[in-house]
């Protein structure tokens, strides 16, 4: 008798000590964000290969840098793991006694990693081939992409921060200069230090150290003067690094690479933008390689908008075969295998950059759960992917996120943020062994903070 009363218990208490997950979740809809604000969430069981759950999942929402999952699944399916983004230098006719008789090329082939000390490495090549002089033109090619260096819908206002750089196939420190600022004695004006160091921009100082009353240290550019005069401003209480881009990309690294050329005593004619043409016979001399996974990590981890440009660039240039590809071309990659790969019609969303901050992206909750779940059942894309994304708790935008949680080490996912937009996408393992992929999207809504929470929620529940 004691042992039924006891089974008897057991039965009765379940549902309260485990309730379903879609009653979980609905019991969060209540909350105050979700008066104001519009949100999709889907949720699909990977192990038992189930839906679970799913709220306005086919309604369309600007993705923020959810959008990066798209753009990056794609590429690792059409472009390989193996894939390098290759800047090459060659060139035409020969040398001679130290002159090279024809043109040097510096080809772009988007690389978002490349920095300083490449372009040394570069400079280096050129110099043990043995070139002092060029007889006819030092030629930049950076005829892979259009001449478009922002995308659809990126706001001009956001010109002259370091997350929306000019994009060339040619680029140095991301099209960026980094400015440190070293606070010397109360109210004195700080030391400040560049980096590239170049004429091409001109610093500024207006800032004092440590006087509160100097305001918010800013270091900003006349973006809207097409300049690049990059003025620091504010207090200097502690030494800091501020990151700022430069107007034109392209002609900031022709700019630094002819004055690294010149101190080595090396010298052309002229100097300008140009094209290799295919009927052209020339000779390699050195090409520098980076690494898929290298340029996959910090689109995904440190959600580098850059990087996801560069991916789709290069995309491109491989999905249609032209010479020089545009916006247009990646998303037409991203189109087909929307179409071809998952079976779903890409004309019922919108999108047209790669790495999401444009206001015209439309895409659905489960449009990028089927990309989760594609990445996930494809063990050629799933390895660098899951490795890409961020940890909860442990690095990239995820590292202050879930930390005094079981999801803490437990969960991948993509974060995205816009102005009114919070999004959050990935992998989570719960503890009785299965593997979640999920999407929520927050719109219209003004607090970050207010939206993390309940994503963070919903993240509880499912490994719980």
């Amino acid at each position: 008798m004691k042992n039924l009363l006891l089974v008897l218990f057991i039965v009765l208490s379940l549902p309260i000590m485990s309730q379903p997950i879609p009653q979980k979740l609905d019991s969060l809809l209540n909350c105050e964000i979700l008066n104001s604000s519009e949100y999709g969430i889907t949720i699909f069981d990977l192990t038992d290969g189930n839906s679970i759950y799913r709220y306005q999942d086919q309604k369309l929402f600007r993705p923020a840098s959810v959008e990066k999952i798209i753009t990056t699944v794609t590429a690792i399916d059409k472009l390989g793991e193996n894939y390098t983004f290759d800047t090459k230098v060659c060139y035409t006719g020969d040398i001679k006694d130290g002159t090279l008789n024809g043109n040097l090329y510096i080809i772009g082939g988007f690389d978002p990693e490349f920095m300083e000390k490449d372009m040394d490495m570069i400079v280096d090549a050129i110099k043990k081939s043995g070139i002092k002089h060029i007889s006819d033109s030092l030629i930049f090619d950076v005829s892979m992409k259009d001449s478009a260096y922002w995308g659809p819908g990126w706001a001009w206002d956001d010109a002259g921060f370091s997350f929306q750089p000019y994009l060339s196939p040619l680029m140095v420190n991301r099209g960026c200069v980094d400015v440190t600022v070293y606070p010397m004695r109360r109210y004195k004006a700080p030391r400040i230090k560049s980096s590239p160091q170049s004429n091409y921009y001109k610093i500024i100082n207006k800032a004092q150290s440590r006087n509160k009353g100097a305001g918010k240290l800013l270091a900003y550019r006349n973006y809207m003067d097409g300049g690049n005069d990059i003025t620091v401003s504010g207090n200097a209480a502690y030494i800091t690094t501020k990151r700022v881009s430069v107007s034109n990309s392209a002609d900031f690294f022709v700019n630094l690479f002819v004055s690294k050329l010149s101190k080595e005593g090396i010298n052309a004619n002229s100097y300008e933008f140009g094209e290799l043409l295919g009927d052209s016979t020339s000779t390699s001399l050195y090409t520098l390689q980076r690494p898929f996974q290298k340029v996959l990590d910090r689109a995904l981890k440190k959600s580098d908008n850059l990087s996801a440009e560069a991916i789709l660039f290069n995309l491109a240039a491989k999905s249609s075969n032209k010479k020089r590809v545009g916006f247009k071309d990646g998303v037409e990659a991203i189109n087909s295998f929307i179409k071809k790969s998952l079976g779903f019609n890409p004309t019922k969303y919108n999108i047209v950059d790669g790495c999401g901050i444009s206001t015209y992206n439309y895409v659905s909750p489960e449009l990028i759960l089927e990309f989760l779940k594609y990445a996930y059942y494809h063990q050629n894309v799933f390895y660098s992917f899951y490795n890409g994304l961020p940890i909860a708790g442990v690095d990239g935008t995820m590292r202050n996120r879930l930390r005094n949680s079981d999801a803490h080490g437990n969960l991948r996912a993509k974060t995205g943020s816009l102005t009114g937009v919070s999004s959050l996408a990935g992998y989570v393992k719960a503890k009785n062994g299965h593997q979640y992929a999920f999407v929520i999207i927050n719109q219209n809504f003004l607090s970050n903070k207010k939206a993390h929470i309940f994503q963070d929620k919903i993240c509880n529940i499912l490994v719980e």
